[in-house]
């Protein structure tokens, strides 16, 4: 599918904007769909969509902000349905794990008579270099509403490198990788970790969720991302994740990256350093 236009929705995105460039080094041809690409792609408009479906023949859908929110599904409906009308070939979804609505949007991509690969995942490494904790692993505390449950934060190369395998590759049509690092940490094992990689003074402080959410308002994110981040932590993180997953080995052939070795990376680059 070298010659064929492949559609990456939410090209700036941790995960996007990695499979963009994994799929530009292997020489496919590649539409970025966001809102600022040319043509433009927007979730909330669907008059752009089929301009940024034209000649596509694979898409990867990464729904922004997240499955879970209100709408989504109405929304993943039509864009699966005009994607059928365009004759585009292979769907890959990111999907969340342990999220009843994600699965909802599941069984609307496995319904169409499209091949597609489900890649599940959860909480990821970046969100500590890239995400909502960098700025508290810069200030060396990081405040959550997040108790002894452990997660299996899996990296974001390795979703890109599934998500590029299933968009371009024969053997993953009918696939729902469920990926996962290859341990279980809590987030205070996972501060710990980045205090090691750093080697700098850092601590993790367990606050009630009501203290959480006042912080993420007097921030002022906007609603909708206030809201999956209480579903994250109240409902998500509730222990229905704390196992790991082969889905990573399924597809690869390879063990998913540890949160150790991730830290260590993301310290080399001096993502993490402070002014003295």
């Amino acid at each position: 599918m070298n010659n064929s236009k492949i559609l990456i929705l939410g090209a700036t995105g941790k995960t996007g904007r990695r499979i963009v460039q994994r799929l530009a080094q292997k020489g496919h041809a590649v539409r970025n769909g966001s809102r600022q690409a040319d043509p433009p792609f927007d979730w909330n408009d669907q008059s752009t969509w089929a301009a940024a479906l034209d000649g596509v023949k694979a898409a990867y859908i990464n729904y922004a902000p997240d499955l879970a929110i209100e709408g989504a599904a109405s929304s993943i409906r039509a864009f699966v349905e005009l994607a059928a009308e365009r004759d585009v070939r292979r769907l890959v979804l990111l999907s969340g794990r342990g999220e009843e609505e994600a699965q909802r949007c599941e069984r609307l991509i496995q319904r169409a008579d499209i091949d597609w690969t489900v890649v599940r995942a959860s909480w990821f490494c970046q969100n500590f270099s890239e995400g909502a904790f960098l700025d508290m692993v810069l200030a060396g505390e990081v405040a959550l509403p997040a108790g002894a449950v452990g997660e299996p934060f899996v990296d974001a190369d390795d979703i890109a490198d599934v998500a590029v395998a299933a968009l371009t590759e024969p053997g993953h049509a009918g696939q729902v990788y469920e990926v996962t690092g290859p341990r279980l940490l809590t987030f205070a094992e996972a501060v710990d970790e980045i205090a090691r990689a750093t080697g700098r003074t850092m601590r993790y402080v367990q606050i009630t969720p009501e203290a959480f959410a006042a912080g993420v308002t007097e921030a002022g994110l906007p609603e909708d991302i206030a809201w999956l981040l209480d579903y994250l932590f109240t409902t998500v993180l509730d222990g229905r994740n704390a196992y790991t997953t082969d889905g990573v080995l399924t597809a690869l052939g390879r063990e998913p990256t540890d949160f150790a070795e991730y830290a260590r990376r993301i310290a080399a680059t001096g993502a993490w350093d402070v002014s003295p």
